[in-house]
């Protein structure tokens, strides 16, 4: 392992607190495993630690904080496990509740940005292209890669606020130019225009993309759909949540791909994938696991919904109240800004409940019962089961609205005739 001076220092504790040396030697001990010759200063992080997982978690995040350690870059924090605007909202109970908010104190205390949000990108916590970040939450970091051409690894609990604390991170991987290009072409130019312009369609190819790319760097060609952050949002979510996808590059769409041989950077292409429709029905039919005609209830906002995605919610809704629960897991900083414009208390009237902080697939929320949950989102679908209990019902923002407002499921599948 080849370490600067200064990290040596800081190992043998000539400088620094014990929580900045105990951070450093875990990032360094990570690396050596990881197969990484050096660190790499990093200067942002995201922390995806705060969720509540078990006791370990907490104490030992209050263990740096006691031995002194503080974040040494910008930090923001994933979801939590309490709304802590509103307690009431998650039924976690006893010594659970308790440690799930010393560990969110803890990571204030860290010197965290107290954000909860799993769409730190939707702030202004966007690194530059080529900045070398420290990010966790897997739809965050295929975000930050693809989208916005920063660099991180998939980094997970435990080593992420290391790497906040020490400024430093394991040196291999997607951190490194010649691991950033693909091998792999999912290539969706024979779809047509009025599918690939379906707001359903980047989800949906997002799911079948990291079914088959797995933890591989792949490049989509022929891609025609919207290029926003809300589209762009769903595909990165369902890519890493179907398979390991930590940077996917979108000919002529994401920075580091203005055309497929740049994407590729000299790599031979091992695997070519023709995408067609009937590939997409499949993608798509496998979100959906219940066989119901009754939805119980419609989660909106993993990743957490953004102020245009709410207001598009509104307009679909045009002033119907919702039969059954409708929740919006949404950031802070986008309730504030919707509250500027009373469009949270038009929701609300509707029968929405916004869930901040956290989210209703990671900390119970929704009601104790066996249900049919209807979501917009392949990463909710994807989850749902496992995490809740829920059968997944997935369709387009409006069929989320159709179904919400009768009671019954609504699915226009037309589009993948």
């Amino acid at each position: 392992m080849k370490l600067t001076a200064e990290e040596r220092a800081i190992l043998s504790g000539e400088i620094g607190t014990e929580g900045a040396r105990m951070a450093l030697e875990i990032v360094e001990q990570a690396a050596r495993l990881l197969g990484a010759g050096s660190l790499v200063p990093v200067t942002a992080a995201h922390i995806d630690g705060c969720l509540y997982h078990g006791a370990s978690g907490t104490l030992y995040c209050e263990r740096l904080y006691e031995a002194g350690a503080r974040v040494s870059v910008p930090s923001t924090t994933n979801v939590g496990a309490l709304n802590l605007l509103k307690p009431g909202q998650s039924r976690l109970q006893g010594e659970a509740r308790k440690m799930a908010y010393r560990l969110m104190v803890a990571h204030e205390k860290l010197g965290c940005r107290p954000s909860w949000t799993c769409a730190p990108y939707q702030t202004d916590a966007r690194p530059a292209r080529g900045q070398q970040v420290a990010w966790g939450e897997s739809n965050a970091v295929a975000f930050c890669n693809s989208v916005l051409g920063a660099r991180t690894n998939r980094y997970g609990d435990f080593l992420d606020i290391a790497c906040a604390v020490s400024g430093r991170a394991p040196f291999y991987g997607l951190h490194l130019t010649e691991e950033r290009h693909a091998d792999m072409v999912i290539d969706v130019s024979a779809l047509p225009d009025r599918l690939q312009r379906h707001e359903t369609f980047a989800p949906v190819l997002g799911a079948l993309v990291g079914g088959e790319a797995g933890a591989r760097v792949c490049a989509v060609t022929g891609w025609r759909a919207e290029a926003c952050d809300d589209t762009l949002k769903a595909f990165c979510a369902a890519a890493a949540a179907t398979g390991a996808v930590g940077l996917v590059h979108i000919v002529g769409v994401t920075p580091e791909a203005p055309d497929l041989e740049t994407a590729l950077g000299g790599k031979p292409v091992l695997d070519r994938i023709a995408v067609t429709p009937s590939m997409l029905a499949a993608a798509a039919a496998r979100l959906t696991r219940s066989t119901s005609q009754q939805v119980d209830a419609v989660a909106l906002g993993s990743p957490h919904f953004s102020g245009e995605e709410c207001r598009a919610l509104l307009a679909l809704a045009r002033g119907k109240p919702f039969k059954v629960p409708v929740y919006v897991c949404l950031g802070r900083h986008v309730l504030d800004n919707l509250s500027a414009g009373m469009v949270d208390k038009q929701l609300a009237d509707l029968g929405v409940e916004f869930v901040v902080d956290t989210c209703v697939v990671v900390t119970p929320i929704l009601p104790e019962v066996s249900g049919v949950l209807m979501t917009n989102s392949a990463k909710f679908a994807h989850y749902a089961t496992g995490n809740t209990g829920y059968l997944p019902a997935f369709g387009s923002l409006a069929d989320c609205v159709a179904s919400a407002q009768s009671g019954y499921l609504v699915q226009d599948d037309r589009v993948w005739i």
